[in-house]
């Protein structure tokens, strides 16, 4: 492999033998090296075949502003949580976690704390990712000696989650759709106007996200035990007729069965969605 642009000391564009462009990065990888000049396979900690030069120039700036350490942290969360979920994820995490991590740590340092408003949910719905987010504030204590709160699991969680939607561009299309459609059900059903800068609608988004995930690859989710099911069942009665009417439009619009238990989450979002929105004139 040759380099074709140093970008700091720990990081370097390069073409391999295939005249493949990489981001290879590396404790030293670039340090007194020049254009031409052949990398060392034993400084190369991890390479990136998949960017853009926009995603180059956000790596860089975010390079030369935090420790090294933290970007090599960074990879061994990523790597764990690849490992656990049996899945290459986005190489976009790479940078929005390096810069949320680099932030955390500042802020607790500096006794700021932030509260993660959907812990519960995360914990709740979305476990496996949240234990990844556990095992990432370990690794955060291994290189830093802090001690991060839960909340901050949630929070490296999210960006787990947000990296698995990895959609190309019909499923994004798809997905924008539907999102589009099921909010139009809700607020022809309830005669309201949502409110798009509340926390419930963002919420609703972000389950409703993951939530057409699963249909479009048909992945069915097991949340809710029946007498949680029964009981949030006969106290939102208009939420649930709404949120059944959601299921049979995407039961309709992909090859997914949305199973009881999803119906009911759905409702519980849709409850919250309608109390925060006005009624429409």
């Amino acid at each position: 492999m040759k380099i074709t642009r140093v970008i700091n000391n720990n990081v370097v564009a390069a073409v391999d033998e295939q005249n493949h462009e990489l981001v290879l990065m590396g404790n030293g990888i670039g340090f007194r090296r020049k254009l031409g000049d052949e990398v060392d396979p034993g400084s190369i900690e991890k390479t990136f075949a998949r960017f853009d030069e926009k995603w180059v120039r956000n790596f860089q700036r975010l390079s030369e502003e935090i420790p090294y350490e933290y970007m090599h942290m960074t990879n061994e969360i990523i790597d764990y949580a690849q490992l656990s979920l049996n899945k290459e994820l986005n190489e976009n995490v790479y940078i929005a976690l390096m810069d949320h991590l680099n932030f955390a740590i500042q802020r607790i340092r500096q006794g700021v704390a932030l509260s993660n408003s959907m812990l519960w949910e995360i914990k709740h719905y979305y476990n496996h990712e949240y234990r990844i987010g556990m095992e990432a504030i370990a690794i955060i204590k291994k290189y830093t000696g802090l001690d991060m709160p839960a909340d901050e699991a949630g929070f490296i969680a999210m960006h787990i989650l947000n990296s698995e939607l990895n959609l190309d561009m019909d499923r994004s299309k798809i997905m924008t759709r539907i999102i589009q459609d099921v909010l139009g059900i809700i607020t022809y059903h309830f005669h309201i106007v949502i409110d798009e800068e509340s926390l419930d609608y963002e919420r609703f988004v972000t389950h409703l996200k993951f939530f057409i995930q699963r249909a479009i690859h048909e992945n069915e989710s097991k949340i809710w035990d029946k007498s949680l099911m029964d009981m949030i069942r006969s106290q939102y009665l208009e939420s649930y007729d709404c949120a059944s009417k959601v299921a049979a439009y995407i039961q309709r619009t992909t090859p997914y069965r949305v199973s009881e238990e999803e119906t009911i989450y759905l409702t519980v979002h849709i409850q919250r969605l309608q109390i925060t929105s006005k009624k429409a004139e």
